[in-house]
């Protein structure tokens, strides 16, 4: 019997110190996150990180936690609830981090008699710290808990002209009755080293603004690539302006090299330069988080009025809005009836 696991980031129990800390624990001492040799890696996240980043992150938290719990959870649930109403395959739910997990996920359709599972990382784009993640943890939880099972994993789906469409529609909605003077782009930021590692030629990736251009088969693990793609596609479905769409990278960690231009900065360009008015999406999330709610709806606008802006909107990811959830049922549906992947 075939069935679904759709697999999102993953959140902390509560916007508590007591609970931020285990959960960054688990995301961070990620080999796919932080890519240091074991040792190095657990002193720098248990032996530094940890002992002053929960209480600030479970600050953060509680300033975008909902009465139902974390928005990324809530949506997250929402989301999945309203696919099974458009399958008859069992669908499960599951967490990279945090106590919703990918093995209960597998469980949870194990006991409806699946062992035939199609993997669904909610996230657009590749990336080892992200997309990769969860797949690897998948096929471990798979062979050690359930060899029985067959797993099938979704691809990137960043460019499908299907998800583009929809992308596109709910930001043209989200942009509806403002007058924007830029369009900003903000995807989530990896270290530049994760570009290359992610390139399995070994040579194309240099990152030096060229490479993205060039046809190459590394643009299948290349994130940073594959951010540009999704920014020109949209760009070009909804006819938006040259000289006012750009792309940025948020949320990055001091001591390293991460992929540029950094969000921040370009809130602060853009005012300085007279960009009173700035319209920013957020398209390597699907569901509004921690990173679309405090660092960009939040953080963002500040940032943007302090430097001289007078008129900031953040333009909500999909989340369980109909015509993404219609989406993914398609190709679900269209995975159990084919055996093939749409994407």
């Amino acid at each position: 019997m075939k069935g679904v696991l759709l697999v999102n980031l993953g959140s902390p129990d509560s916007p508590t110190p007591k609970d931020v800390k285990p959960y960054l624990d688990e995301f961070l001492m990620d080999e796919r996150v932080i890519d240091v040799p074991p040792l190095l890696r657990n002193l720098l996240v248990r032996g530094i990180i940890l002992q002053t980043r929960p209480k600030k992150s479970a600050k953060a938290y509680s300033k975008i936690w909902w009465d139902e719990g974390s928005p990324l959870i809530v949506i997250s649930k929402r989301f999945a609830k309203k696919v099974r109403e458009h399958t008859e395959m069992p669908v499960a739910l599951g967490m990279r981090y945090g106590s919703m997990s990918i093995k209960e996920g597998l469980q949870d359709l194990k006991n409806q008699n699946v062992d035939e599972v199609l993997l669904v990382p909610l996230y657009p784009h590749y990336a080892m710290s992200s997309y990769e993640t969860v797949v690897v943890k998948a096929m471990e939880d798979q062979q050690k808990y359930f060899p029985e099972m067959k797993i099938t994993t979704m691809p990137a789906f960043y460019s499908n002209d299907d998800y583009i469409k929809v992308l596109s529609e709910s930001i043209a909605e989200g942009l509806k009755d403002f007058e924007y003077d830029h369009v900003l782009f903000s995807y989530h930021g990896i270290p530049e080293r994760h570009i290359r590692k992610s390139d399995p030629t070994k040579f194309h990736c240099k990152i030096d603004g060229s490479c993205c251009s060039i046809n190459s088969v590394a643009h299948h693990t290349c994130y940073r690539h594959q951010c540009y793609d999704t920014t020109e596609l949209v760009k070009a479905y909804l006819g938006l302006p040259e000289d006012k769409v750009s792309s940025s990278f948020q949320s990055r960690l001091a001591g390293d090299p991460w992929l540029k231009p950094y969000t921040d900065y370009e809130f602060e360009r853009f005012a300085k330069e007279g960009k009173k008015r700035l319209a920013v999406i957020t398209p390597a999330f699907v569901s509004d988080c921690l990173e679309t709610l405090e660092e960009i709806a939040m953080e963002g606008k500040e940032q943007f009025e302090e430097a001289g802006g007078e008129h900031y909107k953040h333009i909500s990811c999909l989340n369980d809005g109909d015509a993404w959830v219609a989406l993914m049922a398609k190709w679900i549906n269209e995975w159990e009836a084919k055996e093939t992947l749409p994407i």
